[in-house]
This record gives structure tokens, sequence and C-alpha cells, in this order.
């Protein structure tokens, strides 16, 4: 790339940069969030802030202005506008807004990935969809390229045209799957894919028993058995897609559901544990200060406080 090219795309960047905060802005002239279009949702906050609730759904997310923390197991991830997350099965993550001010806002946007429309688009350009990779995490923050910032500023733009929305926003959804595919997301894409085959798709089916039980004792033996895996190959597996061993990933959903029933609920704590699945309210207690930072009537003070702000 010469320097007039070069000159050019950072233009580029920039003016898509600037537009698509704009029309963010426009449509959210105060803190909250909308679905905008079908499966595309957009967020402002003013402050930092932890999401009070997890999401699981497969995603593509993207931040304007700001930045935010995605906790999964015990590792985190941070994104901002020159990065972009996403992750390809139900995890129980939790985000954080680390950037923002009422100057600044946070501006981001979350487009749930359907496994249909990834598996045409990777067929359509001849990527392997028989054989999903155990190997590759199901959650990974990358660069933010030229293209794929085009392609979300074209979808953005339609919140103002709803007369177009029905014809091109699935033609755009799509050349974002494929931005994504050509970014070297192939592997990670290839855990949406259902008719993958092998390990991937053996942690999958894995993935979807511990979350509908979560609230029963957790069976790896048996669970190995059915999917025809060793335990030490399961386990290994299994947090190589998820980035946790199956019991941190079953103890995550129980608390983040257990926050749900106090928060949404109006549950005391030791009924939100026992509901998940704890029998002991003292490890309860414990296990959630881990992972939210503090006790339960204290966390869901604050987040209640939050909201009310």
């Amino acid at each position: 790339m010469n320097r007039t090219e070069a000159k050019r795309h950072e233009q580029r960047v920039e003016s898509n940069r600037e537009e698509l905060l704009e029309r963010m802005a426009r449509a959210l002239p105060e803190d909250g969030w909308i679905e905008a279009l079908e499966g595309l949702f957009l967020a402002r906050v003013a402050k930092p802030i932890e999401a009070p609730l997890a999401l699981f759904q497969p995603a593509f997310c993207f931040v304007a202005q700001g930045g935010k923390q995605v906790l999964v197991g015990e590792e985190v991830l941070r994104y901002d506008p020159g990065h972009y997350l996403l992750f390809t099965v139900d995890l129980p993550v939790i985000f954080r807004v680390d950037e923002a001010s009422k100057e600044k806002p946070y501006f981001g946007l979350r487009l749930d990935l359907e496994p249909a429309l990834v598996a045409s688009v990777m067929l359509e350009a001849g990527a392997d969809t028989r054989k999903g990779d155990a190997t590759v995490k199901a959650i990974g923050v990358n660069p933010v390229d030229a293209d794929l910032l085009d392609a979300v500023v074209r979808l953005v733009r339609l919140v103002d045209k709803p007369g177009e929305q029905r014809i091109l926003a699935p033609h755009i959804k799509r050349e974002i799957v494929y931005r994504l595919l050509a970014g070297g997301q192939g592997a990670r894409l290839g855990h949406l894919v259902a008719s993958s085959r092998g390990d991937t798709r053996r942690i999958s089916r894995a993935i979807g028993r511990v979350r509908e039980h979560y609230n029963e004792p957790l069976k790896i033996e048996e669970i190995a058995r059915e999917l025809g895996m060793s335990v030490s190959g399961f386990h290994h597996h299994f947090k190589s897609v998820t980035s946790m061993s199956p019991l941190q990933f079953q103890k995550q959903i129980r608390l983040q559901e257990a926050r749900r029933l106090m928060l949404g609920e109006e549950l005391d704590a030791a009924s939100a544990g026992h509901r998940v699945g704890y029998e002991d309210p003292a490890y309860f207690s414990r296990d959630y200060k881990k992972l939210f930072g503090a006790p339960p009537l204290r966390d869901i003070a604050k987040l209640r406080s939050s909201l009310e702000l």
C-alpha cells in the first residue's frame, strides 16, 4: 500500500467510525439498550457498570466508543473500538463496561449469530464445515479491519431506513459473517455449524446438557461415556473450547442464575442458592463473592442502585 492509498484507507476508517458513533448516538440519546434490527442490539452507558445479567447466546460484539471487559471463567478479555469480540458457543460470560463517562458515553453493539446463516456462508465460501476444531477457544478478541467496520456501519444505517431493512439487512449480516471468516475466524465460527463432527460437536452437546441440568449434580463420567470420550479427554476438550472446566462452567451458570433470581424475582440468597443447586448457604455465598466481588445481598443492592440511577 503506497502513501496515497494508506491515507485514503485511514480517512475511510475514521469517517466510518465517526458515522457509526453519530448514528448510534441518534438511536440512543439516553442510556439504555434497544433491539434496533432483528438480532442487532445497541447500547449506551454513561458510566462504568457491570451488566446485571449474563449473556449466553453466540454473538459478534463491537464497541464504537469506550471500552468493555468480558469475564469467562478466570479469563478477562478487553475490547474497544479497535477490536471486536466473537464467541460461538453458549457461554456464561459477564460483561463490564470499564470506560464510559457523561462526556464520552460507551456505545456498543451486539449481533446475534444464527447457526444456519453461519453454515450457509461457510459453505458458499468453500470453508470445511465437516470438522470442528476442539483446540480452538470459542471466544476471542481480534482487531477490526476496514472492510468489517464498513459492513457494520452499513448495517447500523438501516436503523433509520425501515423500508430497506427486510431486503438489505440479511445480505449485510451475511457479509459480516464472511468478513469474520476471511479474517481468520473460520475455526471459531465452525463451533456454530450444526453439521460439524468430532470433538467440537460432542462438546457442544455436553454444553447443552450442563446448561439444561445446571441445578443437578454434575456426573462427569456419565457425560463422557455418553459422548464416547475418556474423562481426561472430555475435560481437555471442554476447557479448550470454553476456557473453563465442566465444574467451573456449571458453577458460573448456577451463580448467574441465582443472581437473576435475586435481582428479577426478589428471592433471598438462601432460596436462590438452593434453587440453583447449592445445599450449603455458606458455600453459595463464598462462591458468589468470588465471582461477583461481593456477597449476594451487597451485590444485589449495588446492582439495583446502579440500575435506578
